[in-house]
């Protein structure tokens, strides 16, 4: 149903060990930097949760710019990424806080094994944000529709204030223990939000 925040708990994405180590900006791939990457992905695996909550809305144009149920913007790089778009779908994906406390705790005496931490909370959840979005094309391919890339806040002329907004609708701190501050950050740093556009095949 349009505006019906749910939430799903998902099943842990394959990891990708070659994100990881992009992410952590490794170029050269010792067996001493795998061994080590071995034990973090062992160290913190089974702490990890994987949650996302989302919901529909309708998108409606005008002069002013685009707005997506509960918001407006005039972003022109959202409204070009939703062209053709009847529907989004805004979401938070998180993989919980054990991450958080990990980084922390390894900077003090391993800051390599802190940096490959990091970097596989990174990898862990932009594949659950990537896993989410193809379940949801699946879903809506039944339906003759198709999604367009996921888009978030701070990307291009999109205000990462928005931000608030996305967590006032979704309800995060609620629905999945994730909160905003100040600056903006997130908690657990390893979450995401973003928009996904739908639209009927014939639009694309």
């Amino acid at each position: 149903m349009t505006g019906e925040v749910r939430t799903a708990v998902c099943d842990a994405p394959p990891v990708n060990k070659k994100e990881i180590l992009r992410y952590a900006r490794a170029k050269e791939a010792s067996d001493a930097v795998l061994a080590l990457l071995d034990e973090c992905i062992s160290l913190a695996q089974d702490g990890l949760s994987y949650r996302v909550a989302y919901a529909v809305y309708p998108i409606a144009r005008s002069e002013e710019g685009i707005s997506i149920g509960f918001l407006k913007t005039s972003s022109q790089d959202l409204a070009k990424n939703l062209t053709g778009c009847h529907a989004a779908v805004a979401f938070c994906a998180t993989v919980g806080h054990t991450l958080d406390r990990l980084v922390r705790r390894e900077s003090v005496t391993s800051p390599a094994r802190a940096l490959l931490l990091d970097a596989y909370g990174t990898e862990r959840v932009e594949a659950l944000a990537d896993a989410f979005c193809g379940t949801l094309a699946e879903e809506y391919a039944r339906d003759g529709c198709v999604l367009r890339p996921r888009f978030s806040p701070g990307y291009g002329d999109l205000p990462l204030s928005l931000q608030k907004e996305i967590f006032s609708a979704l309800n995060l701190p609620e629905r999945l223990g994730v909160t905003l501050n100040e600056s903006l950050l997130m908690t657990p740093k390893k979450s995401v939000t973003a928009f996904v556009g739908i639209a009927a095949k014939e639009q694309v």
